[in-house]
Order: C-alpha cells, then structure tokens, then sequence
C-alpha cells in the first residue's frame, strides 16, 4: 500500500511540531536548587541569594548553583555614575 505524498507530508509535520520542552533556568532569579533523587533530579531557579537557598537545601540532597542565564548578571555601573570624591 503507497500513501499520497499529502499524507506523508502531514505526518512530516506533526512530527516536526512537537512541542519543546521549557528552559530550565528561569533567567529572573540569580541562584538556583538542585536536588537529586532516585528517579532523577530537579532544578528550581527561584532564589534571590545562596543564603536563601542554602536554607532550602538544608538536609536534602540538594546544592545550591548560580543560575548561567541571570538576566540582569552582566549589569554595571557606568564609568561616570561614581559619584563625588571617588577618583
């Protein structure tokens, strides 16, 4: 049995549609928790300092990372904005 090429070209699609999974690292927090257990582990990126996250880790099998995709890591203070007296 030969299938129409029309059919052969929609399961092309649906294949290639498929949904992708969603980014791991949420980039709007600096620290991140990762915890590992049996049937795998987890990353959960909601952390404003590594005290914070620390906290949560405590007596788990966890460790707390910096997140790689902190949107607002790079930020500097310009080189004029120093203020007075700090030449």
């Amino acid at each position: 049995m030969r299938l129409p090429a029309w059919t052969m070209l929609a399961i092309g699609v649906a294949f290639v549609a498929a949904p992708a999974c969603a980014q791991t690292y949420d980039p709007n927090f600096p620290v991140c928790l990762q915890t590992y257990g049996i049937d795998g582990g987890d990353i959960d990126c909601s952390f404003a300092s590594l005290g914070q996250c620390a906290a949560s880790a405590s007596g788990r099998a966890a460790q707390c990372i910096t997140n790689p995709y902190f949107a607002h890591a790079d930020r500097r203070t310009p080189i004029g904005r120093r203020g007075r007296g700090a030449y």
